[in-house]
């Protein structure tokens, strides 16, 4: 029987309660329906398995959850009145199959290659099968190991009774018993004597081996300090051997330098002369100071004096032309 649960309104504080009215099953469709009802977007389910009211697992280490916050649960209704309106207006604006017409009925078809026969019924088919009779376990039969090895028989007489002495038998078999035991505890006993012996001998090579290493090491690091002083003395002279070798070569290099200079001085000197490197310094003030003044003061003069022998000429040609032009007006022939 299919039950149909009671929407989930109460408060986490209230109790529980359930309840299911007994109803007919409903005749199941192949195919959905476009519109199926829903409530606020969520369906009402009828299995326990897909509420999610229903706690799984263990129930024993669960930690009580504080309250649902009142502003998150208003955002996530307004949340989901949102989508629900939209998926509302998509509704409105899709495209769908227009009405049929009055007296008229719209009936689905299939549109795939091959045809296929629809219907709501489910083909079924008996199939029976006979098996054997049952039969019983035999006994198991009793474990019986395999025989291994021959089988050998003696006979012993009767005058023949006393064929074993133990003490007699018993003796050679104790002495060498005894024997094996003593000998093997001598062997012991000098294997231990050799062990020491051993031992003393090898404390004694170590102990010499030690003062040998002492004395190499001492040996070692005081060769190590000569070679040391040895290399630390060659530096040394080496170092004082580098600078008397700079020292004369300085020297020689100065004794070769005055001997060039002696005679390269004097002849620079006049050379530079020659070239008017060296002058007089009242001639050299003059010729550089003096002379380029004057030079420019003589151009100036010059360049006003031609100026003004221009503008004199301008004049007097200027009034030549005015007496010519006032000559021809009195005198006109």
């Amino acid at each position: 029987m299919t039950s149909t649960l009671q929407p989930y309104s109460e408060t986490p504080n209230e109790t529980y309660t359930f309840s299911s009215r007994p109803r007919p099953v409903p005749a199941r469709l192949k195919y959905k329906e476009h519109s199926i009802s829903q409530n606020d977007g969520q369906g009402i389910y009828g299995n326990i398995m897909y509420d999610r009211r229903v706690v799984r697992g263990n129930t024993y280490a669960q930690h009580v959850l504080p309250g649902p916050d009142l502003v998150e649960i208003q955002r996530q209704q307004e949340a989901r009145k949102r989508a629900i309106a939209k998926n509302r207006a998509k509704e409105q604006f899709r495209s769908r199959t227009p009405d049929a017409l009055q007296g008229r009925k719209h009936t689905d078809m299939q549109t795939e290659l091959y045809l296929e026969e629809l219907s709501d019924l489910t083909e079924d088919t008996s199939v029976g099968c006979q098996t054997d009779a049952f039969l019983d376990k035999p006994i198991t039969p009793l474990f019986i190991p395999a025989k291994s090895g021959k089988d050998v028989a003696t006979q012993i007489e009767k005058s023949e009774v006393q064929l074993f002495d133990f003490d007699v038998e018993a003796q050679p078999v104790l002495e060498v018993l005894v024997g094996k035991i003593m000998e093997q505890a001598l062997l012991e006993v000098l294997e231990e004597e050799e062990l020491h012996a051993l031992r003393t001998q090898q404390r004694a090579f170590q102990e010499l081996h030690d003062a040998e290493m002492v004395e190499v090491e001492r040996l070692e690091e005081q060769e190590r300090r000569r070679h040391e002083e040895k290399d630390c003395r060659i530096k040394q002279k080496r170092v004082v051997l580098e600078k008397e070798k700079e020292t004369a070569e300085k020297i020689a290099a100065r004794v070769f330098a005055q001997h060039y200079l002696a005679d390269l001085l004097p002849s620079v000197y006049t050379t530079l002369k020659d070239h008017g490197y060296f002058s007089d310094l009242v001639q050299r003030d003059i010729e550089t100071g003096f002379l380029p003044w004057l030079v420019a003061e003589v151009n100036s003069a010059l360049e006003k004096r031609q100026i003004a022998l221009t503008v004199f000429d301008i004049l007097i040609q200027n009034v030549t032309n005015l007496r010519r032009e006032t000559f021809q007006i009195v005198n006109p022939e």
